[in-house]
């Protein structure tokens, strides 16, 4: 679909839609990543191959990083202070602790994928013998995040804790929070 077609995105006064939303982006970026091999095989790093390769690359640079810190930084503290609320499920902690060591497993395995996606980029046919497993991993801590974290945050968080969440979203990228 084309972008101007697309429904915008919710701003940093909704957090946990502007989550959910920057994990769609992330899927489309990942069934692109699928198709791509089959495509270098058929047709190399055409102009349609690079132009979709810098745009993963693009935000995989740029967006991830973020919402990685957004997750470790601020939205898992405030899930793990609400501990004791009704509607707390004691397998968050565990289910935090995973998510927030795969974060760092999710960046190391982008850095090499990183680096023969630059490479079609610049229009050489390279493998991508990593995308696979990648996009596996990503996949699974995306349904974890949308499964147990994203539902209890909605249930757990007050509207303070959501405000909060949401500036210092806003502030890590350095844009004003909606209504100052």
């Amino acid at each position: 679909m084309p972008e101007f077609l697309k429904a915008p995105a919710p701003g940093f006064d909704d957090p946990l839609n502007l989550l959910r939303a920057c994990h769609d982006r992330i899927r489309e970026r990942l069934d692109t990543l699928e198709r791509l091999p089959g495509h270098l095989a058929r047709r190399g790093a055409d102009v349609e191959a690079r132009a979709a390769v810098r745009r993963i690359l693009a935000y995989f640079d740029g967006a991830a990083p973020h919402h990685h810190a957004d997750e470790d930084r601020d939205l898992f503290p405030l899930l793990l202070d609400a501990e004791g609320r009704s509607g707390w499920d004691a397998k968050i902690p565990a289910i935090l602790d995973r998510l927030a060591g795969e974060h760092p497993r999710l960046e190391q395995g982008w850095g090499i994928l990183r680096i023969d996606l630059e490479a079609v980029a610049e229009g050489e046919v390279r493998p991508l013998s990593e995308a696979g497993a990648w996009v596996r991993l990503t996949r699974e801590h995306l349904a974890l995040e949308e499964t147990h974290v994203l539902p209890l945050a909605a249930r757990l968080l007050n509207s303070r804790e959501l405000e909060r969440l949401g500036r210092a979203m806003a502030r890590r990228r350095g844009v004003a929070f909606p209504g100052g």
